[in-house]
């Protein structure tokens, strides 16, 4: 089973490098500024787990994982990193090339005010319990980064494209947090978190998930617009 951390990042992975190179789609096309995005993102996230697995705020099962580390963090930990950030900037990339209504714009303003000021609220009640605290409050400092000086016209689509990426985040995550299993491959301490699960998957996940793709999403698209490339085909940049 050591090898278990190292499927998942496979499967979530392969199937949208190999459809990367349908001509339709031609994710490889965005390789040049997705990879930089995806060196750079990853950088503050394994700071961060790093950091958050030294003193125990979660950790890795060693069953589950090869036994090579780095800073601590299972090589299986660090290729999350990569493998999870591109499948989701290819499904990203996929709606915004296929479907030409956007959903969820008349929508954004609300959606992004709502979730600045809950995250607010929530990480500055729960300040005592370090993954609520910093991943609320990382992610509403973003978001109102977003919102009052970058003003994105791909941040309704990066909505509707992580509410898609929930159902396969569930799968993915459900298998790092035990779903089916007898021991979790990532464990948590619940005495810095809510103690809220949706099956095995701390609360917390969803928004750590969403501040990650958020920022490999921001990144991603200023190369994009730097080098004059088009924000959405049905869009203007």
């Amino acid at each position: 089973m050591k090898w278990l951390y190292l499927l998942v990042n496979f499967c979530a992975f392969i199937v949208p490098f190999i459809f990367s190179f349908h001509p339709k789609l031609a994710f490889y096309k965005q390789w040049k500024y997705l990879w930089p995005a995806i060196a750079l993102s990853a950088i503050p996230f394994l700071v961060w787990d790093a950091y958050f697995t030294s003193i125990g705020v979660w950790g890795f099962n060693s069953r589950y994982t090869l036994g090579f580390r780095v800073l601590e963090l299972p090589i299986e930990e660090i290729l999350f990193f990569v493998c999870i950030p591109y499948s989701c900037l290819f499904t990203y990339h996929c709606f915004s090339v296929l479907i030409e209504k956007d959903y969820f714009s008349p929508a954004k303003n609300i959606v992004t005010w709502v979730l600045i000021i809950g995250l607010l609220v929530s990480g500055l009640v729960f300040i005592d319990r370090l993954y609520p605290a910093v991943t609320f409050l990382m992610l509403a400092v973003v978001l109102i980064l977003t919102q009052l000086l970058i003003k994105p016209v791909w941040l309704s689509r990066f909505y509707f494209s992580y509410m898609v990426l929930l159902i396969p985040f569930c799968l993915v995550n459900g298998v790092l947090t035990g779903t089916g299993l007898e021991e979790p491959v990532v464990w948590y301490n619940n005495l810095e978190n809510l103690g809220i699960r949706i099956l095995t998957i701390p609360v917390e996940d969803v928004f750590y998930g969403m501040l990650l793709i958020l920022l490999n999403t921001l990144i991603y698209e200023y190369f994009r617009k730097r080098k004059g490339e088009q924000t959405h085909p049905h869009l203007s940049v």
